[in-house]
């Protein structure tokens, strides 16, 4: 089944690179918020521990 395409316009692609810029703010606030969760239930002596 062939899929048809059709081009977007300068409108249509202004708003999705508005959204993809936003999808990426947000997903790197997540790995953020994660990041230092993750270090403050270890506590501050996280490179202290050996492996």
């Amino acid at each position: 089944m062939k899929q048809e395409f059709t081009p977007l316009t300068q409108e249509q692609a202004k708003a999705r690179r508005g959204r993809n810029i936003a999808l990426a703010f947000v997903l790197g606030g997540l790995v953020i918020l994660f990041f230092v969760v993750t270090i403050v239930r270890l506590g501050g002596h996280v490179a202290d521990r050996p492996f």
